[in-house]
């Protein structure tokens, strides 16, 4: 494929080499954000599009807010790796990837600039509306490959995209002292808390027993939904957080 028209107005074209028609859908459901974490946006929509590296990304949305797509939205492009959401695990065939350029937590993780959330925004728009996503299928990466990845991590202001009409967020409840379930711990509240994690989609067994991987998840899970303190423990905000996601699902999947 030598070129294309790009399905978001406005952008650039780049074309990847990196990517395989969708399996067991032709229409995306998801949208998974990331970010670049390289030290440039130059270099990493370099890498995206080098056959070398066999990743890619439908878009990537530089620190000034030009767009560039290098996969149609119709392929599959090769952004989330190892993954899973709802006990699917190809996320690249059902989702739609965003890379934003920040150089992220290994190269100081500074602050998103307006514009390029602006142009986020704007991108996620255009995809929901073009695919009738529903706005819990706004994802992040970490929500979708919990530990082995952290971005776009918990500076992304997700509660700015959410009053934008994008994405499925709640006000996060106030972090204060109270009992707490962390490593270690067992027994039907735990269970509890798995059960509800696995049914808003994480990838967490239902064991009773808070181990290492309950912790990677709701680690996942603070760093989305309720980002002022993420360190892995289950504290009464962070439940209390998670139940108020669980009540304003669509009815469906109450």
């Amino acid at each position: 494929m030598s070129g294309f028209l790009p399905d978001h107005p406005g952008a650039d074209v780049r074309v990847s080499p990196n990517f395989t028609p969708r399996r067991g859908t032709d229409r995306p459901d998801m949208v998974i954000l990331h970010y670049t974490g390289m030290p440039t946006g130059d270099g990493a929509e370099a890498w995206l599009c080098d056959p070398v590296s066999e990743v890619s990304s439908h878009y990537l949305v530089h620190e000034d807010g030009r767009i560039v797509q290098m996969v149609r939205e119709r392929d599959r492009a090769w952004h989330a790796g190892r993954s899973s959401w709802q006990g699917n695990t190809d996320v690249n065939s059902w989702s739609v990837g965003i890379e934003i350029v920040n150089p992220g937590h290994e190269l100081g993780y500074p602050a998103f600039p307006k514009c390029q959330i602006a142009a986020v925004i704007e991108l996620c728009r255009g995809i929901i509306e073009r695919h009738g996503m529903t706005p819990e299928r706004i994802l992040a990466h970490s929500d979708v490959a919990p530990g082995r990845k952290v971005d776009p991590g918990e500076k992304f202001p997700w509660a700015i995209l959410a009053r934008a009409g994008i994405g499925h967020f709640v006000s996060p409840a106030n972090v204060r002292s109270g009992a707490a379930f962390g490593r270690g711990d067992a027994g039907a509240g735990v269970e509890e808390l798995q059960s509800m994690l696995a049914i808003y989609g994480y990838g967490v067994e239902i064991t009773g027993s808070f181990d290492a991987e309950t912790e990677i998840v709701v680690a996942a899970f603070q760093r989305h939904f309720r980002p002022r303190r993420v360190d892995g423990i289950a504290d009464p905000a962070t439940v209390e957080t998670l139940r108020r996601l669980l009540w304003a699902l669509p009815e469906r999947f109450a």
